[in-house]
């Protein structure tokens, strides 16, 4: 099967002051809208590695093709092939990613800095992506009506947990420190998503709380704005958002 490749960019890239020269680009299977995918598409632009993109369909079950179950016998994405390599499970990516190219580290300069932002990711993953995915997964189903209560009890959850990630960066630029990490990356996708769910009219309910962030959760929402002006941010964002 021959998959739509995204842009390539391959040979020599200039990211910041750092200078890559990978002899083989990376390919990354990824598919627009997961959470999943764009934490590592946001790894990858922050990294300035070279990399090859393909873009694969959901709705026609491109990451269920024999290929891609070679590859990842679970039949998710993201994947990513590094030369002879293959790995996937979107954290592992990341982990992958900065042990073999740790310029521009994601997972801080220190063993207590990396616990740090590995913790926080563990917790959010635990606590908070659960909730985030019934939302999210109920409003863009149309399920919401039917499941009222149910998406309340996780709205408050998503709260709690937003107003856990709000102390943080009322206190410094990103989740953990003073540097762009793999936390942050993990995150905000999620938020994103969530941000387009609730702005539904079907989900106006739940989301009075939480929306507009910028006075509900200021600080959240000036994280944000840093993470959307960061350098090839703009190749990272789903494209079918963009779509009327």
């Amino acid at each position: 099967m021959r998959i739509r490749a995204g842009r390539i960019r391959a040979g020599r890239i200039r990211a910041g002051r750092i200078r890559y020269n990978c002899a083989m680009a990376l390919t990354l299977y990824w598919g627009a809208g997961s959470p999943f995918c764009w934490r590592v598409l946001l790894a990858l632009e922050h990294k300035g590695l070279p990399y090859e993109s393909h873009r694969l369909r959901f709705d026609k079950q491109e990451h269920q093709s024999p290929p891609m179950l070679k590859m990842n016998p679970r039949g998710r994405l993201p994947v990513l092939k590094d030369g002879d390599y293959v790995v996937f499970e979107s954290v592992a990516v990341l982990y992958y990613l900065d042990v073999k190219y740790p310029q521009v580290p994601i997972f801080g300069t220190s063993p207590e800095e990396a616990g740090v932002i590995m913790r926080v990711i563990c917790e959010f993953q635990t606590y908070a992506e659960p909730s985030l995915s019934r939302i999210v997964n109920a409003v863009f189903s149309d399920e919401v009506a039917g499941a009222f209560d149910e998406l309340t009890d996780a709205m408050h959850v998503a709260g709690r947990e937003a107003r856990t990630i709000e102390g943080r960066l009322s206190k410094e630029l990103w989740i953990v420190g003073a540097n762009y990490s793999a936390a942050d990356m993990v995150i905000f996708p999620w938020i994103q998503l969530l941000r387009r769910a609730l702005n539904k009219t079907a989900a106006a309910e739940l989301g009075a709380r939480f929306l507009p962030m910028e006075t509900n959760y200021p600080a959240l929402a000036r994280w944000i704005a840093r993470i959307e002006s960061l350098p090839g941010y703009e190749r990272t964002y789903p494209p079918q958002w963009r779509e009327p």
